[in-house]
């Protein structure tokens, strides 16, 4: 069983004007889909789903409730209004847990406060990284220690814990570089590349899935 849980209904109402009401309604449309199985349209209460989601996000199994029967998923994409910030549909994948999945982890880099140069600007190359492996090997999360990065020791990918599992195969080489220090070599330098860290942090938005569309998904 996994630790986070989620509760859906099954939707009969399909079709544009259906769906909306739906929204209007605090619902998020959704289907849920497996190997070999018929896909299933459903409906989840948005503040649960918002809950899971920031928690989960797309790379925590969760166990699934419809009817009475429970499965384990992944969120597998989540569309979102580009102006609005609302859910519009939501897709969950079906697992066997028997079987190997695909899926990319993000990467979280811990320790920054502890780095020594203080002036050095800190990147991080690799955010993300492709996995495959039983649903109950799936990584929690991600983290690296860059405590002890310096300019002459970047973090790569064979510093990560799960690049030694041999439950998990990693999809990266060992020496592609996660994270390394950069030394300005001038104020104006220095101020350039903050200024550049922070646009890239104040454009981040949540993840939505495989493929972002700024229009809305069409129901059967």
């Amino acid at each position: 069983m996994a630790a986070i849980k989620i509760q859906v209904e099954r939707r009969t109402g399909l079709g544009k004007n259906k769906v909306d009401k739906l929204r209007q309604g605090d619902f998020v449309p959704g289907v849920v889909y497996g190997k070999g199985e018929e896909t299933e349209h459903i409906q989840v209460d948005r503040r649960s789903f918002d809950k899971v989601y920031r928690s989960a996000g797309m790379s925590t199994l969760i166990d699934l409730e419809l009817d009475g029967n429970i499965a384990p998923v992944l969120i597998k994409e989540v569309q979102v209004h580009p102006f609005k910030r609302q859910y519009l549909h939501v897709d969950f994948q079906k697992l066997n847990m028997d079987e190997t999945v695909k899926l990319t982890i993000p990467i979280i880099l811990v320790g920054r406060e502890n780095i020594e140069d203080k002036e050095a600007i800190l990147i991080q190359q690799l955010d993300e990284i492709e996995i495959e492996c039983l649903p109950m090997d799936i990584p929690q999360s991600i983290e690296v220690d860059v405590s002890h990065i310096d300019f002459n020791t970047p973090v790569f990918v064979s510093d990560l814990d799960i690049f030694t599992n041999e439950d998990i195969v990693v999809f990266r080489e060992a020496d592609d570089v996660i994270a390394s220090l950069i030394e300005p070599t001038s104020e104006e330098e220095l101020e350039e590349l903050e200024e550049d860290v922070e646009e890239i942090d104040a454009d981040e938005v949540p993840v939505i899935g495989e493929e972002e569309s700024e229009e809305e998904p069409e129901e059967e």
